[in-house]
């Protein structure tokens, strides 16, 4: 049965009975219908409307002081007439849509270029491929899908599919997915991107319909923490889970949902950082994304400094990219994690504290097992030099809080302890730094003693050389982790020298990784020759 609608412009058109609730489109935009009927004084029956995108509303559902539906935002809602929308179509027709316009008309093996018949060989396979049964990843990005269909026809027509891609679609439920994904008995990758999907009080009542779900992504779809948690139920399986740019602030502890979760991504969303240890006990995690979630602070409270935490006990690799945090306390907290290999950082005010070569090189320093850093290998030379500039650094700090070369008599405070919770690790595994690298440097003005040098690769033509302004102050093991990543050199062991205009035919050693690149009298001009072993 449909409700007729008379539109103002005297054109008929159909509403489904069941449109409240439904999704639809209208000019491009995505939207949820929230109310059917008339709106005085207008004449006729409208859709009142809650967009997803809610700069294209022009209320909260009230009109001329009464309110005919509620929106999230205030600028949410419109009444638009149902001949501007459309409700979409099953899941069938947008796979047969999508993927077999043509190929009823291609079955043979011959094709005309330029008035010239071409036999087109293994044509016909290619074909055969694409044909929808055939199908293991299924994409119907913005397709309009809106529902499932006759019954038991998806089984019919797509039983291999493995990967379904529905995002930008206009599913408006859990309960109308679960239609579309029990007959898919092979699915193990499914994405929901940019739809918005009620929940029905029993999610675990669908269960079945994601019963070999792996991987599922929710981005963009207007969920809070609370309702993925409800939800969870339905995908016992699940290990990859994304969840970019949604509502979820305030985290709540999972329990005995999302065990098995090895992926989450909680990127793009206003997190209420204290509330971060409680997804701590997902054991098996291994990949968290908080990049841009407005984190400054992250703490550990179940360990000392120094000591590992059993929190996120598998967590591998973490992205705080483009966030707060200005603080190396966090960074030290980071050290705790057991299994913590790899970090992306860049894009936190802490990052712009020193230049990029020095930060880097405190990262490495202060995260004992990082093996990669914003994307780019720790190459073994590279943390040694790192550990043995940061002891270098801090070592002034370290005696004037207690410590000694004596180990009967190195008893630095608490206080610097927690600042520099690897340092006493690290003066065992170097020594403790002498006294003539502990002098201070001098201040100086940059901008005044950059040196523009080039390195070269004498036994090595393919490489170009490649020019560089560096501070005159850089140790030579900071010019060394350059190196390495400019010139993307295995984990081998780098030597360089110097010629200089003034000395020709003349190459100089450079042979201590902690002396400056002014000990050696490099000037503006200069050669850096790279070789490695």
């Amino acid at each position: 049965m449909k409700i007729r609608e008379e539109e103002q412009s005297g054109v008929a058109s159909e509403v489904p009975e069941d449109a409240t609730g439904r999704r639809l489109t209208c000019e491009g935009e995505r939207a949820t219908v929230r109310y059917v009927g008339p709106v005085p004084p207008t004449t006729g029956s409208w859709l009142g409307v809650e967009w997803d995108n809610p700069e294209r509303g022009k209320h909260d559902g009230s009109h001329e002081g009464v309110r005919y539906f509620t929106c999230r935002h205030p600028s949410g809602g419109s009444f638009v007439r149902a001949k501007k929308t459309s409700f979409g179509v099953d899941y069938l027709t947008a796979v047969k849509q999508h993927y077999e316009a043509g190929l009823d008309e291609a079955t043979g093996n011959e094709v005309t270029i330029a008035t010239k018949t071409v036999k087109m060989v293994g044509f016909e396979s290619i074909v055969e491929k694409q044909r929808v049964e055939n199908l293991k990843e299924i994409v119907l990005t913005n397709c309009e899908v809106s529902g499932p269909g006759p019954e038991n026809e998806i089984r019919e027509n797509t039983p291999n599919a493995v990967s379904l891609d529905l995002s930008q679609n206009l599913l408006s439920s859990w309960e109308t997915v679960a239609a579309i994904t029990e007959q898919l008995e092979q699915l193990q990758i499914l994405r929901l991107n940019h739809n918005r999907l009620s929940i029905i009080s029993n999610p675990s009542s669908l269960t079945y319909a994601f019963s070999q779900l792996r991987v599922l992504s929710l981005n963009s779809c207007a969920v809070t923490w609370p309702q993925v948690l409800q939800c969870a139920s339905m995908w016992p399986k699940i290990e990859e889970l994304f969840l970019s740019d949604n509502e979820i602030t305030e985290l709540q502890r999972p329990v005995d949902v999302l065990q098995g979760l090895k992926v989450l991504d909680l990127s793009n969303n206003n997190l209420v950082q204290e509330s971060l240890q409680q997804i701590s006990n997902l054991s098996r995690l291994e990949t968290l994304n908080l990049s841009s979630t407005g984190l400054s602070v992250i703490h550990f409270s179940d360990a000392l400094p120094g000591a590992k935490t059993a929190m996120f006990p598998a967590l591998r690799i973490l992205l705080l990219h483009d966030n707060k945090i200005t603080e190396w306390d966090v960074i030290n907290e980071l050290d705790k994690l057991q299994a913590l290999v790899q970090l992306s950082c860049k894009n936190n005010p802490l990052m712009e504290l020193e230049d990029h070569e020095t930060t880097r090189q405190l990262l490495i320093a202060r995260i004992s097992q990082l093996e990669k850093l914003d994307k780019s290998q720790v190459l073994q030379q590279e943390r040694r030099g790192a550990e043995l500039d940061y002891c270098k650094k801090f070592g002034r700090q370290w005696l004037h809080a207690g410590g000694h070369k004596d180990p009967d008599r190195n008893k630095p405070s608490a206080e610097f302890t927690a600042q520099h919770p690897r340092y006493l690790a690290l003066i065992q595994k170097y020594g403790a730094p002498e006294e003539d690298e502990l002098k201070e440097q001098k201040p100086f003005a940059l901008k005044n003693q950059l040196l523009t040098v080039t390195f070269e690769c004498p036994e090595d033509a393919d490489r170009k050389p490649i020019q560089k302004k560096l501070p005159g102050s850089m140790i030579v093991q900071k010019v060394k982790g350059l190196l390495y990543r400019l010139l993307k050199l295995p984990g081998a062991e780098i030597h360089l020298t110097y010629t200089s205009s003034k000395m020709e035919g003349r190459e100089i050693e450079i042979n201590n990784d902690l002396k400056p690149l002014q000990f050696y009298s490099i000037e503006d001009g200069d050669r850096i020759l790279v070789r490695w072993s």
